[in-house]
């Protein structure tokens, strides 16, 4: 019989556990990382020092309406940047001992203990990146991935995304709007969704935000403001077997995380939002070692990511909800 602590099968037991889904009491359905998983927003990509998404920005100056033999203009036309992401990196360990190998096995075995190390490490890691695809990307000294508050920043004006200012490149700026009350709690919320829904569709059939997410106080209180008939929870409608309820906004998909920041709702279309991982580097394990002062085998598990926007202003944000 294979010992439980072989590399081959240690290893084996990580790849079938990174596509299933957890059964647990601790960690919980990360919406946004699930729907970004979940098709178009997972880019696989082949090497490089950094990730680089080209930019058609601006039109080309020389098309004129023109007669006869007026001079048209040969000027070459500047129509295309690039933004440039960093790598981030990563990574996790599942350490087992030969005594706990010993105690875990015959007739005294009550569960797989490396396997339930495994999944516990596997949602760990979905746990950790949720949480980074949510915030700025300052945190633990700058090496988590840029997340939303970043890329779909509360003030699109400033702040650089990709190398490129916000600043002084209007381009680049995604859309946000405010969803403060008038009157009553939620009074704005649904037009103000609307505005936003529209401004990241710019008029383009198909290119309308497909997802959203927000807190679950602001998902209520949307819910309160729909018919009966426009919500929906049915799988057949793509929510991928996601636990919990799922609001549907023309053509978009909105349920809660809790890890959105307080008062706000993104919207987010996954053809210009993209997980963008090193091929070959996603949740990726390496063979267990012993270390040479231990009897016990660790187990390592990396990644090397990054958040990307393709296109800033097709992503939006409804801020300062009440």
């Amino acid at each position: 019989m294979a010992n439980p602590n072989d590399g081959v099968t240690i290893t084996a037991s990580w790849n079938a556990l990174v596509n299933d889904k957890p059964e647990d009491n601790i960690f919980e359905d990360y919406w946004l990382l699930n729907r970004l998983k979940q098709g178009e927003g997972f880019m696989s990509v082949d090497g490089g020092d950094v990730i680089t998404a080209s930019l058609e920005y601006a039109t080309n100056g020389t098309v004129i309406w023109y007669s006869d033999l007026e001079t048209i203009s040969t000027t070459r036309q500047d129509v295309f940047d690039r933004a440039e992401y960093s790598w981030k990196e990563i990574a996790g360990t599942v350490a087992q001992s030969e005594l706990e190998n010993a105690i875990n096995q015959g007739s005294a075995k009550k569960f797989d203990l490396l396997k339930a190390k495994l999944k516990n490490l596997r949602s760990s890691f979905d746990s950790t990146v949720n949480t980074a695809l949510y915030a700025d990307g300052t945190g633990t000294s700058s090496k988590e991935i840029g997340g939303l508050q970043l890329i779909v920043a509360t003030d699109p004006t400033t702040g650089t995304v990709g190398g490129i200012n916000r600043a002084t490149f209007s381009f680049w700026r995604s859309q946000q709007t405010s969803g403060a009350k008038t009157t009553s709690a939620f009074d704005n919320l649904r037009a103000t969704i609307r505005t936003i829904y529209n401004l990241c569709s710019n008029g383009v059939a198909g290119q309308h935000p497909k997802f959203g997410t927000t807190t679950r106080t602001v998902f209520e209180g949307f819910e309160g403001l729909l018919l009966a008939n426009e919500r929906f929870t049915s799988k057949a409608d793509g929510d991928g077997g996601f636990k919990n309820e799922i609001l549907k906004f023309k053509g978009m998909m909105l349920s809660y995380d809790n890890d959105c920041p307080a008062g706000i709702m993104y919207l987010l279309n996954p053809t210009f939002l993209k997980l963008a991982y090193a091929k070959g580097h996603w949740y990726k394990a390496a063979d267990p070692v012993e270390p040479a002062n231990q009897t016990a085998k660790v187990f390592k598990v990396h990644a090397i990511a990054n958040l990307i926007a393709l296109n800033s202003r097709m992503l939006g944000c409804v801020t300062a909800i009440t």
